[in-house]
């Protein structure tokens, strides 16, 4: 079966906007979206669409990784456009009777489904749309199929347990919290690093011990299987959500280094471990051994900063060339026909000088 994943630029700031197609010319082809990047992204989400895919397309389905601006809002723009067989989101208010102990009578069940819904207005935008075009949404929890995809994190379990942690759950509930010092995780507005490190290619300073935000760890992490193909897309997801989908997937016999490999986060640092690549990826190879497969990262046009050397460098280790899209959409496909004007995607080097 042929597939082309196209991971495609959302503007300056980072963000993730994702269209495929796969299958052959004698089945015909599905097209998914996973992620619409910010408001401005549905346009080049559509124009693309429609120039490789073909116009009067129905996307078969719509994904939302996880309810974040920079993944969530492009969608409600595609959804108005386009014909769509199925969104498959994640919305925590749909939970609230699971997780409102934690609240600590703060809320009734009603007013607590309220103010969820009211901090998730692109989120209520696109259930309001889709209930009036009748598009069914569905749950999208580990063990799930879309497609060619299977889900492998987060279990239903974990992400009701992550939904009081999330940067839009009620602020009062955070101010108390906060005072109390319980549930506070690393987060992207930890402080740059400001001094540098050397690194060789046998010595990889990349920490095993980091977190990323409650919001990240929600993200779905997909492993698309295409004959003896695997592909594995991992939006925001952090370190133990990493964990936890390579155990679901070692559990049902499906772990194996996967033909691409999307870099989580668009490279930050905190969102993988050298524990979390190995079991994806394997071992660190000999300098100079053939690649495993490639790995995709999205980046902002203006973030010359991301994919951090650090991560680029421990993907290369392992086989993974990192392909930046900072601007430009790059394209990752098998037994797909070549497009006009595309041309061979170079890969980040290896640095010798890592952020400490």
């Amino acid at each position: 079966m042929g597939y082309e994943i196209d991971f495609l630029p959302v503007g300056d700031s980072n963000g993730d906007a994702i269209c495929m197609r796969y299958g052959t010319p004698q089945t015909g082809y599905t097209i998914q979206v996973v992620d619409g990047g910010f408001t401005d992204t549905a346009k080049t989400v559509i124009d693309h669409v429609e120039t490789h895919y073909g116009k009067g397309v129905t996307i078969n389905h719509m994904i939302l990784s996880h309810a974040d601006n920079d993944h969530a809002m492009g969608l409600i723009g595609i959804l108005n456009h386009f014909e769509v067989g199925a969104i498959w989101m994640n919305r925590p208010w749909l939970y609230a009777d699971q997780c409102i102990d934690a609240f600590h009578s703060n809320y009734t069940l009603d007013g607590l489904i309220k103010r969820m819904r009211e901090l998730h207005p692109y989120l209520v935008e696109i259930e309001n749309i889709a209930n009036k075009r009748n598009i069914p949404i569905y749950e999208a929890f580990q063990g799930t199929n879309i497609g060619q995809f299977h889900v492998l994190a987060p279990s239903k379990q974990r992400y009701i347990s992550l939904i009081p942690e999330l940067d839009k759950t009620p602020q009062s509930y955070i101010e108390q919290v906060a005072s109390k010092g319980i549930g506070t995780i690393i987060a992207d507005v930890l402080k740059e690093a400001r001094e540098w490190v050397k690194e060789q290619w046998g010595s990889e300073t990349l920490a095993d011990d980091l977190k990323t935000s409650a919001s990240n760890e929600t993200c779905l992490v997909q492993m698309g299987f295409f004959d003896d193909r695997r592909v594995v897309l991992t939006a925001d997801v952090g370190p133990i959500g990493l964990i936890e989908a390579a155990d679901y997937a070692q559990m049902h016999n499906i772990l194996a280094p996967p033909r691409m490999f999307q870099v989580p986060h668009h490279g930050s640092r905190h969102n993988v471990s050298r524990t979390a690549l190995n079991r994806w990826l394997g071992d660190p190879l000999p300098q100079g051994s053939a690649n495993r497969g490639s790995a995709f990262c999205s980046v902002g046009k203006n973030k010359d900063d991301y994919p951090r050397r650090i991560v680029s460098n421990s993907f290369l280790r392992r086989g993974y060339p990192v392909h930046s899209t900072k601007g430009l959409a790059k394209r990752h496909s098998h037994d797909m026909p070549d497009r006009d004007g595309w041309s061979a995607s170079d890969p980040a080097p290896f640095y010798e000088d890592v952020e400490g």
